[in-house]
Protein backbone atom coordinates (compact mmCIF):
# COMPACT_ATOMS: atom_id res chain seq x y z
CA UNK A 1 0.00 0.00 0.00
CA UNK A 2 1.63 3.06 -1.00
CA UNK A 3 2.71 5.79 1.62
CA UNK A 4 4.03 9.51 1.83
CA UNK A 5 7.17 9.70 3.91
CA UNK A 6 9.13 12.69 4.88
CA UNK A 7 12.37 13.05 4.24
CA UNK A 8 13.69 11.60 7.85
CA UNK A 9 11.24 9.04 7.23
CA UNK A 10 12.87 8.16 4.42
CA UNK A 11 16.48 8.31 5.38
CA UNK A 12 15.58 5.94 8.17
CA UNK A 13 13.40 3.46 6.11
CA UNK A 14 17.15 3.63 3.64
CA UNK A 15 19.29 3.22 6.80
CA UNK A 16 17.74 -0.03 7.73
CA UNK A 17 17.75 -1.44 4.24
CA UNK A 18 15.06 -0.30 1.26
CA UNK A 19 15.34 -0.18 -1.90
CA UNK A 20 15.38 3.11 -3.40
CA UNK A 21 13.54 3.26 -6.81
CA UNK A 22 13.95 6.72 -9.51
CA UNK A 23 10.70 6.30 -11.97
CA UNK A 24 12.13 8.99 -14.13
CA UNK A 25 13.41 7.95 -17.87
CA UNK A 26 16.77 6.63 -17.80
CA UNK A 27 18.34 10.06 -19.40
CA UNK A 28 16.84 12.13 -16.59
CA UNK A 29 18.28 9.48 -14.02
CA UNK A 30 21.72 9.86 -15.15
CA UNK A 31 21.47 13.63 -14.39
CA UNK A 32 20.44 13.47 -10.75
CA UNK A 33 19.35 11.21 -8.28
CA UNK A 34 19.28 10.05 -4.58
CA UNK A 35 22.52 7.94 -3.83
CA UNK A 36 21.71 4.59 -3.84
CA UNK A 37 19.03 4.62 -6.02
CA UNK A 38 17.76 2.50 -8.43
CA UNK A 39 16.08 3.50 -12.14
CA UNK A 40 12.87 1.56 -13.06
CA UNK A 41 11.15 4.17 -15.01
CA UNK A 42 6.89 3.96 -14.57
CA UNK A 43 6.95 2.31 -17.89
CA UNK A 44 8.64 -0.69 -17.24
CA UNK A 45 8.50 -0.76 -13.42
CA UNK A 46 5.37 -3.50 -13.43
CA UNK A 47 7.43 -5.90 -16.31
CA UNK A 48 11.11 -5.06 -14.15
CA UNK A 49 10.87 -5.08 -11.07
CA UNK A 50 9.99 -8.50 -9.99
CA UNK A 51 13.71 -9.01 -11.40
CA UNK A 52 15.05 -6.15 -10.02
CA UNK A 53 13.48 -5.63 -5.93
CA UNK A 54 14.53 -7.49 -3.28
CA UNK A 55 11.10 -8.55 -2.40
CA UNK A 56 12.37 -9.05 1.44
CA UNK A 57 13.39 -5.39 1.94
CA UNK A 58 10.81 -2.34 1.94
CA UNK A 59 10.78 -0.18 -1.55
CA UNK A 60 11.00 3.47 -1.70
CA UNK A 61 9.67 5.22 -4.91
CA UNK A 62 9.81 8.40 -5.91
CA UNK A 63 9.78 11.05 -9.16
CA UNK A 64 12.64 13.78 -8.82
CA UNK A 65 11.39 16.11 -11.69
CA UNK A 66 14.40 19.26 -10.62
CA UNK A 67 10.96 21.83 -9.97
Amino acid sequence: MPTSIDREQLRALRDSGAQLVEVLPASEYEEDHLPGAINLPLRHLDAEAVHVLDRNRPVIVYCWDGA
